[in-house]
């Protein structure tokens, strides 16, 4: 039996949020007004997968494009401090950067500055290392992850990637979403609930997935199994005792890991998949619980614990 370093790896997806927290999601008349205290985040996707499966205690790597900037040495200090096995290579445009706006209820919307070039890809060479002692890979949907995916194949890992809020045809996503063993996205852009199936039905029919994963905020979650036939509906599960809703930035990241981190722990998937959804929705609920992207993430202790219904508040 082959023993990795790393129970998991992800690749790609870091950057610096800037929160400014509004009234709503909406312009206001006039030419300015006042806000709270406007603060930056070390942030991103990746960034909140990798940290996510961290604090849950999985031997995690991560590696990305990082400017040679403040923002980058933010990135670094913060991994430095909290511990994460980060390895990177020069962005030539520098870090990748969003203003995100957050209203009262915690809900947002991002600004995002992807700012890597068109045609910056990730060499093979230097991912190849980091795979082989990986047993599980994350890929962030970044554009210089696509030259990836035929490695990925090639190392016979299991990959798992997040859509975001793919509307089932915009075909950056496509190959993310075909190449993927575990594939995850967000219901946002996706209609409502008759466009929900067909999408989530083509990953599985064009691609290698055995599971597909839509989020859907306050309306839980979708899933559906290849073996299981059609899409399943799981209620969201409230707050958690103790833990308002203050900023949802980084809640999908956080489902993602709880989700895996369950998936991983040698449960009968097909049997205990509500076991799997169960800790995804307690992590992204958690998650949602402190001001700021990727400020809080939920240990293994204190998941497993949230996970018995007693604990849940609707």
């Amino acid at each position: 039996m082959t023993e990795f370093e790393y129970d998991v790896l992800v690749i790609g997806g870091v950057g610096v949020d800037t929160i400014v927290r509004v009234d709503e999601l909406a312009v206001p008349v006039g030419d300015s007004v006042h806000v709270p205290p406007i603060h930056d985040y070390v942030a991103h996707t990746g960034n909140g997968v990798a940290l996510g499966f961290h604090y849950l205690g999985l031997r995690t790597k991560f590696i990305d494009y990082l400017g040679e900037d403040e923002q980058g040495a933010q990135v670094l200090r913060a991994y430095d401090r909290q511990g994460l096995d980060f390895s990177w290579l020069p962005a030539p445009h520098g870090t990748p950067r969003s203003v995100n706006l957050v209203d009262r209820e915690g809900r947002r919307f991002s600004y995002y500055d992807g700012r890597h070039p068109a045609d910056l890809r990730m060499p093979p060479e230097f991912a190849r290392p980091h795979v082989e002692r990986s047993r599980h890979v994350h890929l962030s949907i970044s554009n210089h992850n696509r030259g990836l995916l035929p490695l990925l194949q090639e190392s016979g890992r299991t990959v798992s990637t997040d859509l975001h809020a793919w509307d089932g045809v915009h075909s950056h996503q496509v190959a993310f979403a075909h190449q993927a063993d575990l594939v995850f996205m967000s219901a946002a852009e996706l209609g409502g609930e008759g466009a929900l199936e067909p999408v989530m039905q083509s990953v599985l029919e064009h691609g290698k997935a055995t599971l597909v994963v839509a989020t859907d905020g306050a309306d839980g979650c979708h899933v559906l199994q290849r073996k299981g036939g059609t899409v399943r509906h799981f209620p969201a599960v409230g707050t958690l005792p103790g833990r308002s809703i203050v900023d949802s930035n980084g809640a999908g990241d956080a489902f993602v890991t709880g989700f895996l981190h369950a998936w991983f722990g040698g449960r009968d998937r097909e049997t205990d998949l509500e076991s799997c959804v169960m800790a995804g929705q307690v992590a992204g609920a958690y998650a949602c619980g402190t001001a700021g992207t990727h400020t809080s993430f939920i240990d293994a202790a204190t998941l497993i614990a949230a996970t018995r219904p007693p604990l849940i508040s609707p």
